[in-house]
């Protein structure tokens, strides 16, 4: 008879134990940059700032987590650094946030981060290697060669992140201007970026 009733018990502790181990699991993020294309001169920071609290204030919902993003106001180019299951979530948070939706998304690697130094811009450049034709023990090589060779450039190379599906790499740094970041990439490795961002960096 008692072991009628203990049986459900048994069942139920189980259930639980299971359910534990898995949502681990379940529950893993991965880092994703998403990229907004929009018109030259007509986006500010302001404006970034207000639709980033927007996303704030609803990535609960689809377990999304933003970090960072970088904006080029005279560009009309927004990056945005976040932490989710997958693409499709931060797409949802950004379509119910304010309906302004990424021309792409990155499922990115990211490497130490170095602390920032007061009095200089940021600088986003972005290198467009191919699919399949970069791999993220690569990009650690080659920005371990840029951190040797910043201080000749008076750069400050803060991270970097990298998708090696698509083979993009997005490096962060602060310098007096864009071309001691290329300098830099020049000396250290001969990796150019397709393209150099001056951006303005939020929270």
């Amino acid at each position: 008879m008692k072991s009628i009733f203990l049986f459900p018990i048994i069942v139920a502790i189980a259930f639980t134990a299971c359910t534990r181990s898995a949502s681990p699991a379940a529950s893993k993020k991965s880092l994703f940059i998403d990229e907004h294309t929009l018109e030259p001169g007509k986006v500010t920071f302001a404006d970034v700032m207000a639709a980033h609290q927007k996303d704030l204030a609803t990535e609960g919902k689809y377990n999304v987590s933003f970090l960072k993003f970088w904006v080029d106001e005279a560009k009309g180019q927004v990056y945005c650094l976040s932490s989710a299951k997958d693409a499709n979530s931060i797409t949802q948070t950004h379509a119910e946030a304010h309906g302004l939706l990424p021309s792409a998304t990155f499922k990115v690697t990211d490497g130490i981060v170095a602390d920032t130094v007061a009095g200089k811009g940021y600088f986003l450049d972005i290198h467009h290697m191919g699919a399949g034709k970069v791999a993220a023990a690569d990009v650690a090589q080659a920005h371990q060669k840029d951190l040797a060779t910043q201080k000749k450039y008076g750069v400050n190379f803060i991270n970097y992140w990298v998708d090696e599906k698509t083979g993009d790499i997005f490096c962060l740094s602060q310098a007096a201007d864009a071309n001691a970041v290329v300098s830099t990439h020049q000396e250290a490795h001969g990796l150019l970026p397709a393209e150099i961002l001056q951006v303005k960096q939020g929270k």
